[in-house]
Parts: C-alpha cells; structure tokens; sequence
C-alpha cells in the first residue's frame, strides 16, 4: 500500500443514489417534492395539536414530538443530499461526515424510542383506561422523553467516538447517499472488530428493546380486546391503535432488513432499503396518523380554518385600507 492510501482522509466522496448523471435532476426533484411534504406534513401535525385543547393528551404530546424528531430526521439526510444531486464533486469534510453520522443515530433513536413509549401509551389507555390520567401524568410522561433523549444522544456518541478511532485510506467513496455506519465502516483499513462488536450488543439491544416493549404492549393489548364482548368495542380499541402499528411495521421493518446482518453483505439493496426510514415513513407519518384517527382530522381541519379566516381578515383588512381616502 503507498503512502498516499495511508494518509488519514480530511473528506469523502457520497456516491449517491444513482452515479449517472441523467438521473440527478429528476431525483433532486423528487427528494425535493418528498422533503417540503414531510416539513409540511409533520409541521401541521405540531400546529393541530398545540392549536386544539382536546388534542391535549399525552398520546397526541408524543406524537407531536415525533413529528419534530421526523423534520429533524430528515433534515439531517436530505438537504446534502440535495446538493449533491447538483453538485459535481459529492463531497462531504470528515467532520461533517460525522456530525452528520451522530445526529442521524440520535434522531433514529429518539424516533425508536417514541414509538415505544406511544405503544406503552395505548397498552394503558385500553387495559386500564380508568387510571390512565394517573399513570401517564404530565411528570411521566416527562421522564420518558427525556430518558428517549439522553439514551439516543449517549448512544450515538459511544458509535461516533468509535468510528473517530478507525483510520480511513483511499479509496474514499462512500456507496452510499449520506454517513450511516456500515458504509463508513467499509472503508476503514484499520480494524472494525470492536465497532462490529458493538453495533451487534449494544447497538441490537438498543434497537431491540423498543422493538420488544411495542410487541409485549400489543400482545397485552391484543389480549384485552379479545376479551371486549361487543364488535363495536373491539373496532374502536384497533382503529386506536392501527395508526401506529402501520408507521412500526415500516420504520422497523426496513432497519432489521439494513442493520441485522454482517458488515461484508452491505449492498446497494440496502441503501434503498434505507429510503424507507430516513424519508418516506416521516413523510407518511402525517398521513397515517391524520387520515386514520378522527381526533387529528378535526384539528386539522380546525387549524386549517383559523388560518383562512385569520388569511381572510388580513385580505380584508388590507382591501379597506386601500379604499380609504
């Protein structure tokens, strides 16, 4: 190996969706499109529910906050890779590379960790609805989001501060549209062992603990409905819980596909499969949750008439200012 490919790298190269230049304005077209929807989408979702006094439950407060955990999800991820649709050189500073590497695990997280804490939600809404005001107080719920927070944030600190260590030689092509790990991995000529060691311990039991507390809270559930003599019962208790399970089957279907296998069988398979989780769920977040639950179509519906009437008023306003002599 030459001196050269020793150096220790100052950037990368993103290699993208597509290396083919044909393709880079219609996919900057469609990010785009992709992108100021899921701003829209998860900003009105925020807006209904703090507009709205009856949206003032703590199933609506953790939604609400994942919502802003999706803008910044996304926001991490897409406006680089925007520019790099434009841009000739595709290149990201190794600095850059990680603080973009950290801010992805610890949104990911926060997004796994919310939807656990909702599932926890539901599980005491439906089988023990009389002390769910009790149990799921303003204190509690609290402390979830914060223990959600500073769980995600430690932990992608311990993945950054491992990658930190590695060394990285020519050449610096990153196969991939952003840092995530496994691709940044691959191109280390320094051992991986200990990073590998950790992503399949503690960076599986960070994913999977959620995973399993969301599955034994609808377990529990599942169980309590079965039990609902009337149909009408049992329909109510699923249409309050279908929402989320739709947003978990795709947020955590599409990382077991990415995250749970070797670092050798990474493919170009897997950097679509990752599309899944970075972009399209938060995009559809708004309207899973919206056109699924009655409560959030009519704070939306709410809100979206403020706003007209507040428009109205202002066009008014401004009309009779204008005809003034």
């Amino acid at each position: 190996m030459g001196i050269s490919n020793l150096t220790r790298l100052s950037e990368f190269i993103l290699i993208g969706l597509s290396s083919h230049p044909e393709d880079q304005k219609p996919l900057f077209a469609l990010f785009l499109i992709m992108y100021l929807v899921t701003l829209t989408g998860n900003l009105l979702i925020i807006l209904a529910i703090r507009s709205d006094p009856k949206l003032q439950n703590p199933m609506y407060f953790f939604l609400s906050i994942l919502s802003f955990a999706d803008i910044c999800y996304t926001t991490v991820v897409v406006p680089k890779m925007l520019v790099n649709f434009l841009s000739e050189t595709k290149t990201i500073s190794y600095a850059e590379c990680l603080t973009q590497m950290y801010f992805f695990l610890v949104f990911g997280n926060i997004d796994s960790y919310l939807l656990a804490v909702m599932a926890i939600d539901r599980y005491v809404a439906i089988c023990n609805p009389f002390h769910y005001v009790t149990v799921m107080n303003h204190r509690r719920c609290t402390l979830l989001l914060a223990f959600s927070v500073a769980f995600s944030c430690l932990h992608s600190l311990l993945h950054v501060l491992l990658v930190n260590r590695l060394t990285f030689c020519a050449p610096n092509v990153i196969q991939h549209f952003f840092c995530d790990v496994n691709p940044v991995l691959k191109l280390a000529c320094s051992s991986t062992f200990v990073n590998e060691v950790v992503a399949m311990t503690e960076g599986m039991a960070s994913v999977m603990a959620p995973c399993i507390c969301i599955i034994i809270s609808y377990l529990r559930i599942l169980i309590a409905v079965l039990n609902v003599p009337s149909v009408a019962g049992k329909c109510k208790a699923f249409s309050t819980c279908s929402s989320h399970l739709t947003v978990v089957t795709l947020f955590y279907g599409s990382i077991t596909y990415v995250y749970f296998q070797p670092l050798s069988n990474y493919t170009v398979k897997d950097r679509i499969a990752t599309i899944i989780y970075t972009v399209l769920t938060s995009m559809l977040n708004p309207f899973i949750y919206s056109l699924r639950n009655q409560d959030m179509k009519r704070g939306l519906e709410k809100l979206i008439s403020r706003v007209k009437t507040q428009m109205d008023m202002l066009s008014n306003t401004q009309a009779n200012k204008i005809h003034e002599p």
